[in-house]
């Protein structure tokens, strides 16, 4: 195997660790004004759900923690806050990988309301009561809502991101 089919392969195993850390880095709560209310949505939240349910093996804790700390210095939050929701979702979608026998999008989507759910609970509990920190509870419900209705849409390009890979990877092996 020449030296660009090495790099290539380690690029294409690396590539969904990327595309979270790119979507920390620019920011992965995109806000749009509603009715005085901010409407946005986590894309990060549904990059790590996705990959963590289907695919365990292309994260790794520390990856994910370094990606909220990360997110914690952009957004300008208090450190830790967002590798606990990050890790928190990582924990329930592993115990949901043990139970759920039949994966499919419409069982992974109201999973998804549930897990943003209980995260959006940790993550307020922590904000308010440890930090002190003011939090609009229209916008943060919102945000919750509208991020769980673009689940499907980018589980779907998450998808054929991944059979892409998957082809790749399997033509590289029977080369």
């Amino acid at each position: 195997m020449s030296i660009i089919n090495k790099t290539f392969s380690k690029f294409l195993g690396i590539f969904p660790v990327i595309i979270l850390f790119i979507s920390v880095l620019t920011n992965s709560k995109y806000n749009f004004a509603y009715d005085e209310n901010y409407l946005n949505f986590n894309i990060s939240y549904i990059i790590i759900f996705y990959w963590s349910l289907k695919k365990p093996e292309y994260f790794g804790y520390g990856f994910i923690f370094l990606a909220g700390m990360l997110n914690d210095v952009i957004q300008n939050n208090p450190l830790g806050v967002s590798s606990i929701d990050y890790l928190s979702i990582c924990v329930l979608t592993g115990f949901v990988r043990t139970r759920i026998v039949l994966q499919n999008l419409f069982y992974d989507w109201v999973f998804f309301l549930i897990s943003i759910l209980i995260v959006g609970s940790i993550n307020y509990i922590i904000l308010v009561y440890i930090f002190n920190t003011p939090i609009i509870y229209n916008s943060l419900f919102l945000g919750l809502f509208a991020t769980f209705l673009i689940y499907p849409i980018l589980a779907k390009i998450l998808s054929w991101i991944d059979n892409i890979l998957q082809v790749s990877i399997y033509d590289k092996k029977n080369q």
